[in-house]
Parts: C-alpha cells; structure tokens; sequence
C-alpha cells in the first residue's frame, strides 16, 4: 500500500526540514562567535572553557583549576542544582569525585544506588545554609570542602557571605554573577527569604560586589565563562601563585552577559549516561 502525503503534510514537513537545516546553521555560527569571544578575551584563562555537563564553558575552567592546585580530597558542595542533568559538578562525578546536592527541584535522575552523592531537596536560606555544610561533612565522614558552586538566582551574595564568615572556605568557589552590571559597579539584590527570580535584571550581585566580599576573606578572582557571561571562579590566596596568567584587573576577568544566546551546546543529555555516572 503506497503512503501519500496530503498536501497540508508536505508543507509541515518541509517546514521541519527547513527549521533543522536552520538550526544546524544557527548553532554552527554560534560555535564560531563562542571560539572568537573565547579566544579574543583579554583573560588567557577563557580558552580552557569547555562544557560536559555544565550549562555551557564551565567545565573545562573548572578542570583546569583543579589541575593546577592538585586536589586529592575531592569533595564538592553545591547549591542549586536544576534536575540534575545540566549544572558545575556533575562532571566532576564524572572524574570520581564524591559530593553533595542541594536544590529546590526534584532531580530528574535516580540516585538510590549511588555511593558518591546525595541530594537534598530544600528551600535554601541564611538559616539554614550552614547547617548544610555541617550535615555534607558529617554525612560523607571527611572534613574539608574542596570545591562550593552557589547559583541560586537571587540571594546569592548574602550565602555565600554567610559560608565564607563560618569558616567554610573551600578551594574553589563558583558563584553566579548579575553580569549587566560592569566593574567598577556595585550591586547587590536586598535579603529576601522568600525572593523567586523573575527573569528580570534583579538578582544576585554583580562581579565587583562579589570580588569585594571574596577578597576580604582571601581569595582571588581567575575567570568569568566566556560563553554566557554567567558564573564567576574564584581560588583561594593560597594558591594565587599557580594563576600568574590571569589579569590583576577586574575589567579583564569581567564577561558580558550572553544568557539567551544558546539554545544547543554539543550532544543531547542522556538521562542513562548521567545515572551511569551517579550510581558506578
């Protein structure tokens, strides 16, 4: 029997054909204006951006950090963590790290067999953020924090000032910035428990404010992502000296925000590859 297609379905699916040639080719320009922003930058730092589970380029700074300081620990917080199939430390699980979750979403993936994370679903404040940190600790019998990523999309700054001034002071810290804000510029959203982000302007706090609060407890800024301009890494003064080639100026660490430019980045997520990675 011979399949004809009416002709309201030849239109349809010659649409489809054409949105995925022009989204092949949208994607593909993308790639190249993320190459030229990276490697243009006046941070040489940019060029290791690469993405395996992060949301774009913040893998590869992420590993080229920890290759320079020689982590053994290996054991990471972080905060705000979507489904669990796209955020800053699923790929160091990947690179047989142990770690703690903590988000306001149900995760997407299954982690019943696994040994080398846990996940907590919480509302996550000033009042309780600490007492995370001690339950992470205890729970996974170490005492030291190798890496903290933070990206709550909002009372961001007032967190991670209340982490760093208990003490808690990892290695590495990742921490999402309000990049419409250029340095010099201090800003910073008001405390607000409750507060939801409303896709506006009005989040978080901006690369200077935070830089301030990371040097007053001794750490020191090496990259902003190129690809978004979205999350800021920052090591502590101890090891400054493996980090030689990064700016000492602000203003060439800063990224311009690109949030909304991708909408692809490299193969699609497997929920059994990330469960893979999880539960081994």
């Amino acid at each position: 029997m011979e399949f004809k297609f009416k002709d309201h379905d030849n239109a349809n699916l010659a649409r489809l054909l054409f949105n995925l040639k022009d989204e092949r080719i949208y994607n593909t320009q993308i790639q190249s204006f993320y190459e030229q922003r990276k490697n243009s930058h006046p941070n040489p730092f940019c060029k290791y951006g690469s993405k395996v589970f992060s949301q774009t380029d913040e893998d590869g700074i992420t590993f080229e950090i920890v290759r320079r300081i020689k982590i053994e620990n290996k054991f990471f917080i972080e905060f705000g963590v979507g489904r669990g199939t796209e955020n800053n430390t699923l790929s160091l699980l990947a690179a047989n790290w142990k770690g703690v979750w903590y988000g306001g979403q149900d995760l997407s993936v299954n982690l019943d067999n696994s040994k080398k994370l846990k996940f907590k679903k919480i509302w996550i404040t000033k009042n309780n953020i600490v007492s995370l940190l001690k339950d992470a600790l205890k729970n996974n019998d170490t005492k030291k924090i190798d890496l903290i990523s933070l990206d709550l999309d909002g009372n961001d700054y007032y967190l991670i000032k209340e982490i760093l001034s208990n003490n808690y002071q990892p290695k590495i810290f990742i921490a999402e910035y309000n990049g419409k804000f250029i340095p010099p510029i201090e800003f910073k959203i008001d405390y607000d428990e409750n507060f939801t982000w409303k896709g506006d302007d009005y989040f978080g706090a901006s690369l200077q404010t935070l830089s301030n609060l990371f040097k007053s407890y001794d750490y020191k800024l090496i990259c902003c992502n190129s690809a978004t301009g979205a999350n800021a890494f920052f090591v502590h003064n101890k090891f400054a000296g493996e980090f030689a080639d990064v700016p000492t100026n602000i203003r060439d660490i800063y990224v311009t925000p690109n949030y909304n430019i991708y909408n692809y980045w490299g193969y699609k997520k497997s929920l059994k590859t990330i469960e893979k990675i999880i539960n081994e």
